[in-house]
């Protein structure tokens, strides 16, 4: 099955200003963000991704116009793909609370629900979190099934998007409930990476942001061979991981 790299963008102006900036337009990565973008960029130099999918937050389309732009071609089987902006990605609409200083959104009585009881939390004025889950599951389960049509089970593809529509995402891989979302980091320029089968999700790492992605080339074009985790059964006692990539 095709493999999923959930990035989160880089740090912006927002994530250091103590403001939930949610969709305000003109948030822009900041110095520290192009520099994490850029060597996140570096490191997936090796993956051959076949799609590139983005909320249309200026934040985020920077962090993927960036992963793109080294995408390829290096190589006969490397092209660079087009930009895809998807809505379903997007930000939390936070609606009243957007451009709020978290330390007075931290002593509204909705705080303690955002953080003990997510699954019922619900912004005044906006989305509420089950909202955001269930559009960003359906965004990457459509897309994840189209890649695997048009480029085959061993295809690799990147989603951009924000810490929370991560985090989502990944409580509803590792089959956990969405009020235990909140114990899931994903920092800014993090790697975090899904594969889905037909019989469960397994989830390969999260909030990496220095690994080596070696091990992200599909591994058919590694030697031909398919590692345990592409059959939908877990490897009993663990496995011996995948192979790295040869260099060279």
């Amino acid at each position: 099955m095709p493999t999923l790299l959930l990035v989160r963008h880089g740090r912006s102006s927002a994530n250091t200003s103590g403001v939930l900036a949610g969709r305000t337009p003109g948030v822009q990565l900041d110095d520290t963000g192009r520099s994490q973008v850029a060597a996140l960029a570096e490191r997936l130099a090796p993956v051959p991704l076949v799609a590139v999918v983005s909320s249309p937050l200026e934040r985020c389309v920077a962090t993927a116009e960036a992963v793109r732009a080294v995408a390829g071609p290096r190589g006969k089987w490397r092209h660079r793909p087009d930009l895809e902006l998807d809505e379903r990605l997007s930000e939390c609409d936070y609606g009243e609370w957007t451009n709020r200083p978290l330390r007075d959104l931290a002593k509204e009585p909705a705080w303690a629900v955002v953080q003990q009881h997510p699954s019922a939390a619900a912004f005044p004025g906006g989305e509420t979190l089950r909202g955001v889950q269930a559009r960003a599951l359906e965004a990457v389960r459509e897309t994840d099934e189209r890649v695997r049509r048009e480029h085959g089970e061993a295809a690799v593809w990147c989603a951009v998007s924000h810490g929370d529509v991560i985090k989502a995402v990944l409580a509803d891989a590792l089959g956990m409930h969405l009020d235990a979302f909140q114990r899931v980091v994903v920092d800014p320029a993090s790697l975090s990476v899904v594969r889905y089968t037909p019989t469960r999700p397994f989830v390969l790492r999260t909030n990496d942001t220095a690994g080596s992605t070696d091990a992200l080339v599909p591994a058919r074009r590694r030697r031909g061979r398919r590692d345990a985790v592409s059959s939908g059964d877990a490897v009993v006692g663990g496995g011996a991981g995948a192979d790295p990539a040869p260099r060279g």
